[in-house]
Order: structure tokens, then C-alpha cells, then sequence
């Protein structure tokens, strides 16, 4: 029971997490309303395969992270500059004209999903303090096989999430044309906020 609690344990957590329009949830939005949903569907599994190693990462390494403050403070710093590059990409590409026909553009989703996805450095503090929390309150274990199976549950999550927007996205096309037309401009101004916010929790 205790490794099943695990599973589900990562599940929710990165599913609740993700629920929120984000960089990689909302751009799963975008690839399947300028593509196809088929396309969406591989950047879905890109971007949540990428979760493994953050989370993996961020639960073997807690201590050494606990011990070395300043390289969380450097991936708060490179997340910080890369959502405001994000900005100004998708401004840049707003600017082209949407089309909101999908299928006849072939594109290397699942690794776009991954690079997107490792490009999100605030991934590994963010499962990092997690998993701190949760084992401080006597949920989590982080010893093996306990590890991977909360690993496991997080990208089963994650990538459920994902899916969901992608589904959701058939219906933005149909029922919000604005928001299919200017979805560009909505990422763009999310990634700008999100960087702000980020930026004003590091100077704290």
C-alpha cells in the first residue's frame, strides 16, 4: 500500500501543479490548435518525460541542494531569463498569421515538448521543496524504490495533465476563436508575468 501511495502521491502533486495555464500546459494548447492534436499529443510526452530526471534529480540530490543554497539561487536566475526569452519568441511569432487549420504542418513535437520542458529550471526547486514538505510530514520516503515510484507518478500526472489541455484544445478552436487566434499574445504576456513574479520572489 505504501508504494502505491507513492505513485498516486506524485500523480496529484504534479497534476494539481500543472492545472494552472503554464509555459509547457499551454503550449501543448498551441502545438494541437496550429497543428493537430496528434502533434499535441507528442509534445505532451516530451515535456513530461523531461519532469523524470527534475523530480529524480531534485529528490536524491535534496541535502546537497540543502547544503548549496546559491545553485538554486542560479536556476531561479536562468529561469527567470529564459520565461522573459519566451515572452519575446512568442510575441515574435504571434505576429505571424494563425492559422487554425491543423494537420498539414509537420513538426518535431516530442522534442520540442522536451526542450521546452528542460528549459524550465524552476522545476527542480520547485520538486525540491516538495518533496521536503512531504517527507517533513511524514508522506514521503526518499530512499529507494520509493524514489521512483513517486518518479513515476509524476510524469503519469504530468503527462495526464498535459493530455487534458490538449483534449481542451479542440474546443478553444471551436467555441473561443479569439483566444485560438491570440493565443500567441497570451503566452507571450503569461511567460512576461511569470517571469515578474518569479523575479520578485528572488529579490525577497
Amino acid at each position: 500500500m505504501t508504494y502505491l501511495s507513492h505513485i498516486l502521491l506524485g500523480f496529484v502533486m504534479a497534476f494539481i501543479s500543472l492545472i494552472p495555464p503554464g509555459m509547457l500546459n499551454m503550449t501543448a494548447v498551441r502545438t494541437a490548435i496550429e497543428k493537430n492534436k496528434k502533434e499535441g499529443i507528442w509534445f505532451a510526452l516530451g515535456a513530461a518525460m523531461v519532469v523524470i530526471p527534475q523530480a529524480f534529480i531534485a529528490l536524491v540530490f535534496a541535502r546537497f541542494f540543502a547544503d548549496h543554497p546559491e545553485i538554486i539561487d542560479r536556476l531561479n536566475i536562468a529561469g527567470v531569463v529564459v520565461l522573459f526569452l519566451l515572452s519575446v519568441v512568442f510575441f515574435i511569432q504571434a505576429r505571424k498569421k494563425f492559422s487554425g487549420e491543423g494537420g498539414k504542418r509537420k513538426g518535431k513535437s516530442f522534442w520540442l515538448g522536451m526542450l521546452m520542458s528542460g528549459m524550465n529550471m524552476l522545476a527542480i526547486p520547485f520538486y525540491l521543496v516538495l518533496s521536503s514538505v512531504l517527507e517533513n510530514r511524514g508522506l514521503l520516503k526518499t530512499e529507494q524504490p520509493f524514489i521512483n515510484l513517486f518518479v513515476t507518478g509524476v510524469f503519469l500526472g504530468a503527462f495526464s495533465l498535459f493530455l487534458t489541455y490538449v483534449n481542451f484544445a479542440r474546443i478553444i478552436v471551436k467555441k473561443a476563436q479569439f483566444i485560438a487566434r491570440n493565443i500567441n499574445y497570451i503566452l507571450s504576456l503569461l511567460f512576461f508575468i511569470l517571469g515578474i513574479l518569479t523575479l520578485i520572489r528572488f529579490l525577497k
